[in-house]
């Protein structure tokens, strides 16, 4: 049997992440680690984007950045700056082939397609595999995306549409973004808030097309790439053990109310890092109990109440926009939260507390 100091198991952001940080600052010099991943080669099969609220390792992996940005509902549009934290977008392509290049030199570090002839019970474990059951009561963030190119310059590249509501809702919260990466040149995606039982909703390929000849009247186009995902608005059962740790969307690292996890996973690399030392003894690393919390009654609310949801979204944003984009990234103050909540129909929130 195969031995290691320590195994990470699954080679997505989330353990790559971490074999990456752990390598840069030397902390495998006389440590092994298996990375364990079924996958045979890399390539792009996601697009990862946030507010860059704190910095990252991967900021030439970024394909765009945004210092502004609009929300759509019927009738509206909002137009809004977030020059203090831009709006990036990772090219997943760029971000594996970076990681690869540098870690695969290190000696002590081994990939394997599974965990056949490893021993784990000597070895410190990151686990990325999310222990997920299958339930349609549970709500999801599932979504669909292409990479679109035009003959004409068609897209405004200096600004993202972040949400667009004026589209089918179908009883659910149904969205549509889009992040030009040039004049023409973008990233179209459909996304849905909401269970997976209803498999009407999965008809992105029509929603897409519909979207780009209809809304953005964009009908000579070619699709150069696509992606398609679901991000669990719950968090995955999670057992805490000595020799184990949980990473990623496994280790709540996505925000509920968002999606948003790539930060939370360099934040969460970074913590294990400092501590890698003395591993068995830190204490779980954690988004913040208040946005636990709150998201918790913003699902809730989003649950019960779909139709009045891309309302709800646009007036969040007429607060300032800086401090909408801290608290969707974990880092509002006390003050801050205040703000938003008063931005929320507050009989609506209070009810949910009973639900």
């Amino acid at each position: 049997m195969k031995e290691f100091d320590y195994i990470i198991i699954g080679g997505g952001c989330a353990g790559l992440s971490l074999a990456y940080e752990l390598d840069i600052h030397d902390k495998l010099i006389d440590k092994t680690l298996a990375i364990i991943e079924p996958r045979h080669e890399y390539k792009k099969d996601k697009t990862w984007s946030f507010w860059r609220v704190s910095p990252h390792n991967f900021e030439d992996c970024v394909q765009k950045n945004w210092e502004n940005f609009s929300i759509n509902i019927t009738g509206k549009t909002n137009h809004l700056k977030c020059d203090k934290y831009p709006y990036q977008s990772i090219d997943s392509g760029l971000f594996y082939k970076k990681i690869n290049n540098k870690i695969r030199s290190n000696k002590n570090i081994f990939f394997f397609q599974n965990l056949e002839g490893i021993n784990l019970n000597n070895s410190f474990i990151f686990n990325s595999v999310p222990s997920i059951k299958k339930n349609h009561q549970n709500l999801w963030q599932h979504f669909c995306g292409v990479e679109i190119e035009t003959q004409k310059e068609i897209f405004d590249d200096d600004i993202f549409n972040l949400m667009d509501f004026d589209c089918e809702q179908r009883d659910s919260v149904h969205f549509f973004y889009t992040l030009p990466y040039s004049k023409n040149k973008a990233l179209v995606e459909t996304t849905w808030l909401s269970k997976m039982n209803d498999d009407s909703q999965k008809d992105y390929d029509n929603q897409l097309k519909n979207y780009l000849e209809k809304n953005l009247k964009i009908k000579d186009y070619k699709i150069t790439y696509k992606e398609v995902g679901a991000i669990p608005l719950f968090y995955p059962l999670y057992k805490r053990e000595k020799n184990k740790i949980n990473i990623g969307t496994a280790g709540g690292m996505t925000r509920l109310s968002t999606g948003y996890t790539f930060l939370n996973i360099q934040e969460h690399s970074k913590y294990i890092r400092k501590n890698i030392d003395n591993i068995t003894d830190v204490d779980k690393f954690e988004i913040g109990k208040k946005y636990q919390y709150l998201d918790e009654i913003f699902l809730r609310v989003l649950e019960k109440n779909p139709k009045i949801m891309p309302d709800i979204f646009f007036k969040l944003f007429n607060a300032s926009p800086i401090t909408v984009i801290k608290f969707l990234s974990n880092k509002s103050n006390f003050f801050e939260d205040l703000s938003i909540i008063f931005k929320m129909p507050k009989l609506t929130f209070i009810k949910a507390l009973f639900y």
